[in-house]
């Protein structure tokens, strides 16, 4: 949805967010639940720069980060590859702060 939302204000689609997410549901039912929350979140406040900033979705994931945790730690251990799970675990804590390690590298290029 992000990417969706920054090529959106690119391009001046002004694409509805919400709206998409309602398209998505295609005779899913586990994607259609999804995609309803996506819709409700967008219709509360169709501006905010990212899910994770809608107070039920940061709700939701603060409750299950750690099982989200264990589950990628556990699938690191027995050496089965999980790249959209840890990915997204490390986007959503890159997210999160306000500091990164890339500052630290950028801080590093610049005085050598």
């Amino acid at each position: 949805m992000n990417l969706k939302r920054a090529k959106s204000i690119k391009k001046s689609w002004d694409l509805k967010l919400g709206e998409l997410a309602r398209i998505w549901k295609g005779g899913c039912i586990i994607h259609a639940v999804f995609s309803d929350r996506i819709k409700k979140a967008y219709d509360r406040n169709p501006n905010f720069a990212n899910l994770l900033v809608d107070p039920e979705f940061a709700k939701g994931i603060m409750e299950r980060q750690s099982a989200w945790r264990r589950v990628v730690s556990f699938s690191i251990n027995l050496g089965i590859s999980m790249p959209g799970m840890s990915s997204s675990l490390a986007y959503f804590d890159s997210y999160r702060r306000e500091r990164l390690l890339d500052n630290l590298v950028q801080a590093q290029k610049d005085y050598f």
